[in-house]
């Protein structure tokens, strides 16, 4: 139920965020550009972003959904970017997150917005990190940031969230240790969800194990978000680390300058592969002038020095 105070944030300005972020998916725009045509936000706050990830079928929309209403209630108003799976073939997406969610469309204080992979292997959109600062520039109060579903390789969300929420559920087979193999060290909240079928206390025991053994202090709850059964708590939960804001901080910041350099660094190794020097190397390797270690210890030496000089 939302509150009868709460927050709206005028149709006007959802659409024209909805037009700010297409045009920075379609690369219409820059950041700075879309951002111009949003009205700034006069409070000098900033978007709470949560994330919600983990693997498929584990009912992260329906918790969202929970999440949303919540939220209203307490008068803030919510911004969703849900991550939706591309077709490796079309490149489309189904982008069925606002049809589940549509009880919140008539809602001013709510807006929802999928957005598709593409290209991106790392559970977020390529433009998600813009689509937040779009939102939080047109006021949103908190942000949740919805991961397409693909399991451990889920790792951009701690680039982006201030603090990341990983859902499982009972009866996915080995779904402790596919968490394990990546999630666990940018949880800062486990949620077993679906808790009313067998095996849930057995998971969120062995969550808690995990949990020890990682020396971390996260929290381990269990809901049925399909009833709203333990939401308050999760809630409860995000709100006292909301309260911290410096929590994920120096892990979004260590993880967005690895990938900034990373990325700079593929895209200049492919600018010199493809280059006059790259050319000659593979002549070379076609001729049978070098072979293949020799060629590539040729490039890489080659590509990293560049790299390291770069400016």
């Amino acid at each position: 139920m939302v509150a009868e105070q709460a927050r709206r944030i005028p149709i006007r300005v959802q659409r024209d965020l909805a037009r700010a972020i297409t045009s920075i998916e379609n690369g219409y725009a820059t950041i700075a550009e879309a951002t111009a045509k949003l009205p700034a936000r006069t409070d000098g706050a900033t978007a709470y972003v949560i994330g919600v990830t983990g693997p498929p079928g584990a009912g992260k929309s329906t918790l969202v959904d929970c999440l949303i209403e919540a939220y209203r209630g307490a008068g803030e108003t919510v911004a969703v970017i849900a991550v939706d799976p591309s077709s490796p073939f079309t490149h489309g997406a189904v982008l069925g997150d606002r049809v589940r969610m549509q009880r919140h469309s008539g809602d001013e204080g709510v807006f929802i917005r999928s957005m598709a992979s593409r290209e991106s292997g790392g559970g977020l959109a390529p433009s998600t990190h813009d689509a937040i600062a779009l939102a939080s520039h047109a006021g949103f109060d908190v942000l949740i940031v919805e991961t397409v579903g693909v399991g451990q390789v889920e790792l951009e969300i701690v680039g982006v969230a201030d603090i990341v929420a990983v859902v499982t559920v009972p009866a996915l087979g080995d779904s402790v240790q596919t968490i394990k193999a990546g999630l666990t060290e940018i949880a800062d909240l486990f949620v077993v969800n679906m808790a009313d079928r067998p095996g849930a206390n057995r998971t969120a025991m062995d969550l808690k194990h995990m949990v020890r053994e990682s020396g971390r202090n996260i929290a381990v709850l269990q809901t049925i978000a399909s009833e709203g059964t333990g939401i308050d708590e999760v809630v409860r939960t995000l709100n006292e680390a909301r309260a911290t804001p410096a929590g994920n901080a120096e892990r979004a910041v260590r993880f967005a300058v690895v990938r900034t350099v990373r990325d700079s660094a593929v895209r200049r190794a492919f600018e010199m592969l493809d280059g006059d020097f790259g050319r000659d190397v593979f002549n070379r390797l076609r001729s049978g002038e070098l072979g293949r270690t020799e060629a590539r210890n040729a490039l890489v030496a080659e590509i990293l020095a560049e790299v390291y000089h770069a400016d």
